[in-house]
């Protein structure tokens, strides 16, 4: 597989969605990716909104963006949460930096707001942080998966196959540009 052996980091925190959270997960690990789950605190389980746990692999503090070739926010109540912690801004806008992949859902727009990085991107996200995006400089469309140079974002759980499918794609393409 093209993607063996490359890593994502992928946030976390309470009340993430649940599909939102696992669908991409298993689909980036099924592609060969390594799934490194990062929250405030390493070895911690987290539930998700209905309820369905997910343990995290490593504090936001011991990761280094440099060591992975995207990153993943999931949708949820989780990103309200998750953009107040100073390295999940710092990770984000990392990653921004260094164009690498970085894919959102949902609510997870929040993050990137909080990032100040989605100012002249074309952006989806759930209709109900529209305002939101669009105040923070990005231009919203209705669609299931929309990318913008590095950011891969998606509407909502029916969409996640679209939207997983292209962040694959796009870690793929990346990786392929990084190997040159």
């Amino acid at each position: 597989m093209e993607l063996t052996g490359t890593k994502v980091l992928a946030f976390v925190d309470e009340e993430f969605e649940d599909l939102e959270m696992w669908y991409p997960v298993l689909r980036l690990r099924e592609s060969g990716v390594v799934v490194d789950i990062v929250g405030s605190k390493a070895g911690t389980v987290y539930h998700g909104k209905y309820g369905v746990p997910i343990t995290t692999d490593y504090a936001f503090d011991e990761v280094k963006s440099s060591d992975y070739i995207g990153l993943y926010v999931p949708g949820g109540w989780a990103p309200d949460k998750l953009r107040r912690y100073p390295d999940v801004i710092r990770l984000t806008q990392e990653f921004h930096a260094a164009v690498k992949p970085i894919a959102q859902i949902c609510h997870a727009g929040w993050v990137l707001i909080s990032a100040k990085i989605v100012k002249g991107y074309t952006m989806t996200s759930t209709p109900g942080i529209r305002d939101d995006l669009e105040n923070a400089g990005a231009t919203w469309l209705d669609e299931e998966v929309v990318v913008d140079r590095n950011i891969i974002s998606g509407r909502r759980p029916p969409d996640l196959p679209a939207f997983s499918k292209r962040f694959v794609d796009e870690l793929i393409q990346f990786n392929k540009l990084q190997e040159k």
